[in-house]
């Protein structure tokens, strides 16, 4: 859940490096949240009104938590445009969000592995 807090307070924060535990413990957690409301829409028979409105609560942390895990990576976090070429940008995305970071410093910054 820290991980999960950290990128919420780093809202819309696009500069920097994240390392890979803070974009996969996010992605992990918001995923398990939009499970849980659904389940809860599905026995109030809301239709998707709480799943949708946490999902569009968290599309800019969620944005801003893959440039900066693109950064980690040595990349452009416009990278993300990949994600509208159907299924195969997808695909490259998370192929770049699973490798490792870029050791030392570069260009977005300093390595997070070497801080924490």
């Amino acid at each position: 859940m820290e991980w999960f807090l950290k990128v919420l307070k780093d809202y819309a924060v696009f500069k920097g490096r994240a390392r890979r535990k803070e974009y996969w413990m996010f992605t992990l957690i918001s995923t398990i949240i939009v499970i849980v409301l659904s389940v809860i829409e599905e026995l109030l028979g809301l239709g998707g009104i709480l799943s949708g409105l946490f999902s569009l609560a968290i599309i800019i942390p969620s944005l801003a938590v893959t440039a900066r895990r693109l950064h980690d990576t040595g990349r452009s976090g416009w990278m993300m445009l990949l994600a509208l070429i159907p299924l195969i940008g997808g695909i490259i995305l998370l192929v770049f969000a699973a490798q490792d970071s870029k050791p030392g410093t570069n260009q977005y910054g300093p390595n997070p592995k070497e801080f924490a």
